[in-house]
């Protein structure tokens, strides 16, 4: 009996081991088949994206002048989201630092003085650095009442090609769209144009007082065909410049997932075309949908040369975000051609570099050319940049050049004396102006530890050390992510709508993910 008893156990034991290691096996084989198919999908990928590099540090004596143009754009941020949200790291041209700062609303001053916005500047350690120091930059665009905008002429060109028959495409970009509808008012109007194998108008121009009109309309449209996006910018601007409003706010508001295949299909054709249309004075706003085949690289050319701003719109929560919370500075231009330039007193900075804006650098010469075109700031919108330096005197193993052989350069005997770190000069134009008007404002080191700086400035630092970590950059220098984690928490600040503790836990995520990477 009792070896009966110990045969059945033991078949039993055989039995349950047998049963796990089929178990087993089959879990492998789903892990397998979905490692598999996520490698499908990255390889299937045709996403475009422009290439980045990096600004590096410059001497501040052979190259005292840094020149670029604001950007309001924040695809970016939203974009990176989206993978990070599917479980993978994003690409590392798919990161804008610039972008990735900007994403977020910071507690400036509002404007006081007749110029449509205020500067702000702050200088601390750098957080990734304790040897250099951390400039920040801000601007605070006027905000202007909803009730008090100029009356709006809108276009929007809506591509129902074939690549937008997904659910995070088409329909999502038709429910956006309603949200923005819904802010509209009477005296604003709006055509839709579409485009696909070929460009149509499919809504005369329509007061926002009959929203129902417009919606139906927007309800109607279906994706099919390949995508005439040339010709369907060509139609909108056309239907912009003919319905003007002088003084008004004229505007297209292009929705795609970027993917142009026929017509004006290439970026060097499409930019031409875009800095043909703008100088009608009809600004651009880009909205990006989609993923996949999404065109980064179209979308963000699109808006930079069209006097414009380009979003990402990855969730019914960034809709909300982009048309509905900062309708005015995603829709209403307050200044256009903004343009900063840096002048660096090398007698205390022995060099710097500027975080991000890689695509938006100028020459130092176009800062004093208005027919340069630069960024747009809209109404209630905050621009922020930020600047590492490395002060005189500081070793530092990120910038190492040997003295010149064969000639010397010679400070300014009164830079010597002087306590500014820096100069920062501004030019923008009204929108409605051709010439610009400048703004000067020096800045002087106060010495501030980082502890006693502003949320401003560490949660900027936050988001931009961040940023680094994403594309691997050699100037994080170590910086870890529960390190980032931390500091944002430490600069949440008020957070009304939640989009700084979707960040922290955001970096969490992603730390946690990075160890398996």
């Amino acid at each position: 009996m009792k070896r009966f008893i110990v045969s059945f156990y033991v078949m039993i034991i055989v039995m349950l081991m047998f049963s796990c290691e089929r178990q087993g096996s089959a879990v492998q084989e789903l892990r397998r088949d979905s490692a598999d198919l996520e490698e499908q999908q990255l390889q299937s990928s045709t996403e475009e994206y422009r290439a980045i590099v990096e600004n590096s540090f410059q001497d501040a004596l052979k190259n005292p002048l840094s020149t670029f143009s604001i950007d309001v754009d924040v695809a970016s941020y939203s974009n990176v989201r989206r993978f990070i949200n599917n479980g993978q790291r994003p690409p590392k041209d798919a990161v804008r630092l610039e972008e990735m700062i900007n994403y977020f609303d910071y507690d400036y001053d509002q404007p006081e003085g007749d110029d449509p916005f205020a500067v702000v500047t702050e200088i601390s350690i750098a957080p990734w650095n304790a040897k250099h120091k951390l400039v920040h930059v801000g601007l605070q665009g006027k905000k202007i009442a909803t009730d008090n905008l100029p009356p709006s002429n809108l276009v929007f060109l809506i591509d129902v090609s074939g690549s937008m028959d997904e659910p995070n495409k088409l329909p999502l970009l038709k429910t956006s769209f309603k949200m923005l509808v819904g802010q509209l008012r009477e005296q604003d109007h709006v055509a839709i144009v579409v485009y696909a194998g070929a460009a149509g108008l499919v809504l005369e121009p329509t007061s926002g007082a009959n929203k129902k009109t417009i919606i139906a309309a927007l309800d109607n449209l279906q994706a099919g065909g390949s995508t005439a996006g040339g010709a369907g910018i060509q139609l909108a601007y056309d239907i912009a410049k003919k319905h003007f409003k002088t003084g008004g706010n004229n505007r297209v508001i292009l929705a795609t997932d970027g993917d142009f295949n026929i017509g004006e299909s290439s970026d060097a054709s499409m930019e031409r075309l875009i800095e043909e249309k703008r100088k009608d004075g009809v600004f651009l706003t880009a909205l990006g949908f989609g993923m996949g085949n999404y065109k980064d690289s179209k979308m963000e050319t699109l808006s930079d040369k069209g006097n414009g701003n380009y979003a990402y719109i990855d969730n019914i929560i960034e809709a909300r975000k982009v048309l509905v919370n900062e309708f005015g500075g995603t829709l209403f231009t307050i200044a256009k051609d903004v343009k900063l330039q840096l002048e660096f007193n090398p007698a205390k900075v022995k060099a710097y570099r500027l975080i991000g804006y890689e695509n938006r650098m100028l020459k130092s010469e176009d800062f004093n050319n208005d027919k340069k075109d630069a960024g747009e700031l809209g109404s209630g919108h905050t621009v922020t940049a930020l600047y590492e330096i490395i002060p005189v005197g500081v070793e530092s193993e990120f910038y190492k050049i040997d003295d010149l052989k064969y000639q010397t350069m010679q400070v300014n005997p009164s830079a010597n004396t002087s306590e500014e770190l820096l100069t920062i000069k501004l030019r923008y134009k009204k929108p409605d102006e051709d010439v610009s008007k400048l703004i000067v404002h020096p800045l002087v080191d106060d010495n501030t530890p980082l502890a006693k700086t502003t949320d401003n400035f560490r949660w900027s630092a936050s988001v931009a050390s961040f940023g680094m970590l994403l594309r691997e950059s050699e100037y994080a220098n170590h910086f870890t992510y529960d390190q980032v984690v931390k500091m944002a928490q430490s600069a949440r600040g008020e957070d009304t709508e939640g989009y700084r503790v979707e960040f922290i836990n955001m970096v969490k995520a992603f730390e946690s993910m990075a160890s398996g990477l």
